[in-house]
């Protein structure tokens, strides 16, 4: 796993990555679909009902394979890319974390 997020922090993923998470994050988007599909059939059964928490999952799942979806289909491998930080801003340095613990 950790070779594969290299690659693709490196942009070297190619057209498999390419393909492979935005199929992911189409896939997700129909997991929501789904999800949202379904909450909106048990609202409307009978009797009348309150929220259980599997329907409260599901509404929280909805809401993360919207995001997550969307992210993936338009980003891609992009999404994991290394931006680096501009040296007007804090550094982040591992040897001040190491003094603080």
């Amino acid at each position: 796993m950790g070779a594969l997020m290299r690659r693709l922090e490196s942009g070297a993923g190619g057209w498999p990555a390419q393909a492979g998470l935005r199929l992911g994050g189409a896939l997700l988007l129909g997991g929501c679909a789904l999800a949202v599909w379904a909450l909106i059939v048990s609202i409307h059964r009978l009797p009348l009902h309150n929220a259980d928490p599997a329907e409260f999952g599901e509404a929280v799942f909805s809401v993360i394979a919207w995001a997550l979806g969307w992210a993936l289909l338009i980003e891609g491998p992009g999404l994991f890319r290394l931006i680096p930080v501009p040296p007007r801003h804090v550094r982040f340095d591992n040897r001040r974390r190491d003094r603080r613990q």
